[in-house]
């Protein structure tokens, strides 16, 4: 049997630090006169009892030390614990919220997917607004820190390429790991002061500023208003958020210490490079789209493809007008992108560009054995060889990714949802994405009008997504427990 005791444990740590974050939300709302504070009181004194308690009852002097098998327990544990006490204040809060509708907010939040339940953002209590903001970014970290130092050493979807290296495999790699975690969440705070401080110049008051560069950078997609950045229609805010969406979807760690790397470059990066590409194509496609098509403005075209193609791409989910208004070839593309992601090490979802690199790759080594059949061919990644067991595991991944996008397509079209809305809507939960699209779930929607059932379905696909699959789905195996 596994020791959950410190699973248990580090559980406790981190509903105390959800706590904490309460206080905050509480604070605005208390000195703003809105009685919602007392919602954020009753929800962290409830999170610090069950988190202190839980921490009492496995506390041991000795410094705990994880399995494979507690790392997989505490990785999903810890999502779910966080989102089930997460959700607390929206239902103590003046917006009535359900706690299905609760959970399913909060769920969207730490997984900085921002698909929404809630009509009437602008005219919510800042609390709830900042709270939204806070659990984006929380996730954002939370997935950062899990990317670096739990995925590569549980091998799944590939992520064992990432691992640190170290002659000495014990202290060591852990203190590499911990070094550079600790780095990255340095960049992600710095940089989401500085979107902060720009978006205030460009025209945005403090607190909304404060809240979109929350989401921004843990592309997460929370807005303050139901019309999301359509409401700031100002050229230099749009701009802004497009390069701190594309940050936040990059690789962070190449942005740690760059002082202390001789002809550092982040370009010179592989997976950059791809998902540079990536972006700059989709653009220029819906930017010439938009134009010739439509008879847009090619100022206003190229700043809005080019805000909604990062958004999507990146996983954000803020949408700068209502593309669903496009046109058909638009939405196909759109619908497209919500199976690339940005890159590993970084706050966004989907598949990632590092495994569609394994993928391309692969692809034109078989293509290249069929014309020279003797011929020996490898696939590198940054002039580094790719071993077979990274290549299944990217393959692995990939086929259960599509597997299970398709199982909850059809389940939420046995919930009742109708096709459009059923197939979008489960590739945006997937990906961690937020908007789908038709006239429910598009970008001019919420999923506020889904039933109950859709809504859990929709939750547990996006805490999958979240955690790359592996994670969630090794619990269900009776092998796990037995072993």
């Amino acid at each position: 049997m596994i020791d959950v005791r410190p699973v248990i444990y580090v559980n406790g740590i981190l509903l105390l630090v959800l706590a904490g974050a309460m206080g905050l939300p509480a604070l605005i709302d208390w000195v703003g006169g809105d009685n919602d504070w007392r919602g954020f009181a009753i929800s962290a004194a409830l999170t610090m009892l069950v988190g202190a308690a839980m921490m009492l009852a496995t506390y041991s002097s000795e410094r705990p030390k994880f399995t494979t098998r507690q790392a997989f327990l505490l990785t999903t544990t810890a999502w779910f614990g966080m989102a089930l006490f997460g959700a607390l204040p929206f239902t103590f809060s003046s917006l009535k919220m359900s706690y299905t509708d609760g959970f399913f907010e909060v769920v969207s939040g730490l997984t900085t997917t921002g698909a929404t339940v809630i009509v009437g953002l602008d005219q919510a209590p800042k609390g709830i607004l900042l709270w939204r903001a806070l659990v984006n970014w929380l996730g954002g970290v939370g997935i950062i820190v899990m990317a670096v130092a739990v995925l590569p050493f549980l091998g799944i979807g590939g992520m064992q390429l990432f691992k640190m290296e170290s002659s000495d495999k014990s202290d060591k790699v852990r203190a590499r790991t911990s070094q550079v975690a600790g780095g990255i969440v340095q960049v992600y705070a710095v940089l989401t002061l500085i979107c902060t401080g720009l978006l205030w110049l460009a025209g945005m008051n403090f607190f909304d500023s404060v809240c979109h560069a929350m989401s921004a950078l843990a592309t997460g997609g929370f807005s303050t208003s139901d019309a999301s950045l359509a409401t700031w229609d100002i050229p230099a805010v749009h701009w802004i958020l497009t390069l701190f969406m594309a940050l936040g979807g990059a690789t962070l760690a190449l942005f740690v210490a760059p002082w202390q790397r001789p002809g550092w470059n982040p370009l010179k990066d592989s997976q950059t490079q791809w998902y540079m590409t990536f972006l700059a194509f989709f653009s220029a496609l819906l930017t010439l789209w938009q134009w010739g098509i439509n008879d847009m403005e090619p100022g206003d075209a190229l700043r809005h493809a080019t805000f909604n193609v990062v958004s999507i791409t990146t996983t954000t989910g803020f949408v700068s007008t209502d593309y669903s208004l496009w046109g058909g070839f638009p939405q196909v593309v759109f619908f497209f992108l919500c199976f690339i992601g940005g890159c590993t090490g970084s706050t966004s979802g989907a598949v990632k560009v590092f495994r569609w690199e394994v993928l391309f790759g692969m692809a034109g080594i078989h293509l290249r054995r069929l014309l020279h059949p003797h011929g020996v061919f490898v696939i590198n990644f940054n002039r580094r060889l790719i071993s077979e067991a990274v290549v299944d595991s990217v393959l692995g991944f990939v086929v259960m990714y599509f597997l299970t996008y398709a199982v909850f397509t059809f389940l939420l079209a046995v919930a009742g949802l109708d096709f459009v809305t059923a197939l979008t809507g489960s590739a945006a939960a997937l990906g961690n994405i937020g908007p789908g699209l038709g006239d429910v779930i598009g970008p001019a929607g919420t999923y506020k009008p889904l039933p109950d059932i859709a809504k859990w379905l929709l939750s547990i696909e996006m805490i999958m997504g979240r955690l790359e699959l592996f994670t969630v789905i090794a619990l269900f195996s009776r092998s796990f427990w037995r072993g």
